[in-house]
């Protein structure tokens, strides 16, 4: 079959199916049957070409407005966007004719974009046309068109008369939202003189446009505090967005305050906005200002070099630090320092910068005594990690206020590489607890970590069981939480003693059982120092405790050891099969009857039967079991009796 004939019989079937589902499927099997998409994809784009009127030029637009929008667009946002007339003679005129109804705006480009139905968001109709429409020259970048647009629908008088109290009803505007908070994103990309007077028209506001209001509540929704949403600053808008052209226009405008906090009340000036967003040539600008304060900081005592090693702005910090008025050591009020945020955001490159100063102190905590490698190794960064260990001023093992050193954190999150690093170091004792009494060992065991407890397990001088100040071992809160690997790797040693009680006498087993781990049971079962029946403080064995919660499989491992007592009651009188028909476990209820040794009559020192507990708090199935028991030929014929007797004598 001819290639080209193929491809149309493909492109067919496709658009044939009508639903989002089934037209991705049939993509599937076009690409099953070896038919090159590129192919598909480039005839239906010359179909959307050579469609005939206004269509053609409508269906390359839907495709670059999906394609290069900074976020999916509703299908309502993209028919009003493009309804937006650039040769308009009247610009501040939005023809509300111009907007086209959904059904032809999705047709004009023949299926390849599709709207889904429970978001109303328009997506292409597959990955591989994404990446087909991304290739140089398919579609020219459109962020000049589409910066254009958002900024002729901003200036609209319609739009430019809305106020703050406008913006809980703006279902008539649709396109608002995403014109406000992108607009300055795509005339970045490519400022044309036209967007260029547009976004001036726009800023001659000053912040008192409804853009603004949307604007900034989007960034304090992304700081996660709230901000005033008014009379943002021209200026700052600008440099949030690193529009230099227009910065260096603002920065003309007579009466331009180059130093001006921002209307948040976070204290931010343009050039801390500029720093922050890493908007390189933007901070350039400002900083050739006569009289700008490179250092000034925020309300939280974060100056611009402290926001640029935040979010990781390398190319910032350079130009900030070659600022002699820039303190580059400076806290802010909680005492973190430049270095401090870099370290524990991984900023590599901008550790580094940072480190080379003779002026930043590479050991400095914040507030409650977090270095920058105590945060690191928090964090995991090895790359930051290796350069301060490599200082000779840094304490490897400095706590912090709480009692943590920079290996308690690494163990903890269970970052390998980073413990590796503390570990070849003997300036860092491996012992060093919290303040609760708990080692690097004891936390790397309670969260699972194998990879790290093997390579404390391997370091000399580590005391492999010592227990936390409420006597609970690295075995013991391992065996809790069932971490059966490090269990392994515990038990292999012979100075960690398998049956150490915790302060309330229970051990190992107690809680393994309790917690229905039944790989850490069988592991500590099968050790010859462990009793399988020992008595916590309260008198509950291990059988009690897994009867108690239900557990079917420990108790059927514990049953099989001949030195467990099945009927051995608590210091209340409360046997294992007392504990279980108490909470209704019949799976364990059964088991538990099948011994001769059980009785399934033995009340608490308080009255009650197994029978009655099941009957109060009314346990069909386990009554019925209990009852069927005590009426079987070898049991005692008054039990069952005697059982609801003592019930109603207790209730």
């Amino acid at each position: 079959m001819d290639r080209f004939l193929l491809v149309a019989l493909n492109i067919e079937a496709i658009l044939g199916e009508t639903s989002v589902a089934s037209r991705k499927e049939m993509v599937r099997k076009v690409v099953t049957t070896g038919v090159d998409l590129d192919d598909v994809y480039a005839q239906t784009l010359q179909r959307i070409r050579e469609q005939k009127g206004d269509r053609s030029r409508l269906g390359v637009e839907v495709l670059s407005w999906v394609l290069h929008a900074e976020r999916p667009l509703r299908i309502d946002e993209l028919c009003h966007a493009l309804a937006v007339d650039l040769q308009s003679t009247d610009p501040h005129y939005l023809d509300l004719e111009n907007i086209r109804p959904q059904d032809i705006v999705l047709g004009s480009c023949l299926g390849l974009a599709v709207v889904d139905v429970e978001t109303s968001i328009v997506w292409l109709i597959h990955y591989t046309l994404q990446e087909y429409l991304s290739q140089p020259g398919i579609i020219p970048s459109g962020h000049q068109t589409l910066g254009q647009v958002c900024l002729i629908y901003l200036n609209y008088k319609l739009v430019r008369d809305l106020t703050v109290n406008s913006i809980s009803n703006l279902g008539n505007m649709p396109f608002l939202n995403y014109s406000s908070l992108y607009w300055g994103s795509h005339a970045k990309v490519k400022l044309t003189d036209r967007s260029r007077s547009l976004a001036l028209e726009l800023l001659n506001k000053d912040g008192n446009h409804i853009y603004a209001t949307l604007l900034v509540q989007q960034i304090a929704s992304f700081h996660k505090c709230s901000l005033p949403h008014h009379l943002w600053p021209s200026l700052h808008c600008a440099s949030y967005f690193g529009i230099e052209d227009v910065v260096a226009d603002l920065i003309q405008r007579k009466g331009c305050d180059i130093n001006q906090d921002d209307c948040m009340g976070m204290g931010f000036t343009a050039l801390k906005w500029a720093a922050q967003q890493g908007n390189e040539g933007a901070v350039k600008l400002l900083l050739a200002q006569k009289g700008i304060d490179p250092d000034k900081p925020d309300a939280g005592g974060k100056t611009p070099l402290w926001r640029a090693a935040y979010y990781g702005n390398e190319g910032v910090v350079k130009l900030q630090l070659a600022r002699k008025e820039v303190n580059a050591d400076k806290a802010e009020n909680l005492g973190q320092t430049p270095l401090w945020w870099a370290s524990r955001n991984g900023h590599v490159g901008v550790v580094k910068l940072l480190l080379a100063r003779s002026d930043v102190n590479p050991d400095r905590p914040s507030n409650d005594g977090r270095t920058p490698l105590w945060t690191a190794s928090f964090s995991g960064h090895e790359g930051v990690v290796k350069p301060l260990l490599a200082r000779h001023d840094v304490n490897p093992d400095k706590t912090s206020d709480d009692g943590r050193t920079p290996l308690w954190n690494a163990s903890c999150n269970g970052h390998e590489e980073v413990v590796k690093l503390l570990l070849s170091r003997e300036d860092v004792d491996p012992n060093k607890p919290f303040s609760d009494g708990r080692t690097p060992l004891w936390t790397a065991s309670c969260n699972g970590q194998e990879g790290v407890v093997k390579l404390l397990l391997a370091r000399h001088g580590v005391n492999h069981d010592r227990p936390s100040d409420d006597g609970r071992t690295p075995l013991w809160v391992t065996s809790l939480n069932g971490h059966q690997g490090v269990v392994r790797l515990l038990l292999a040693r012979t100075d960690v003693n398998p049956d150490k009680a915790e302060n309330l006498g229970q051990p190992p087993l107690w809680w393994a059982s309790r917690s229905g781990h039944e790989g850490v049971v069988k592991l500590l079962l099968a050790r010859s120092d462990v009793n399988p029946d020992r008595l916590s403080n309260d008198g509950l064995t291990p059988l009690w405790a897994a009867s108690f919660s239900g557990q079917e499989g420990v108790v059927k491992l514990l049953l099989s050891c001949s030195d467990v007592n099945p009927d051995r009651p608590s210091v209340d009188g409360e046997t294992p099969l007392w504990a279980a028909s108490l909470n209704g476990h019949e799976g364990v209820v059964k088991l538990l009857l099948s011994r001769s040794d059980v009785n399934p009559d033995r009340p608490s020192n308080d009255g009650r039967t197994p029978l009655a507990c099941a009957s109060q708090n009314g346990h069909e199935a386990v009554v019925k079991l209990l009852m069927e028991r005590c009426q079987s030929p070898q049991a005692n014929q008054r039990g069952p009796i005697t059982a609801l007797v003592r019930f109603f004598q207790w209730a």
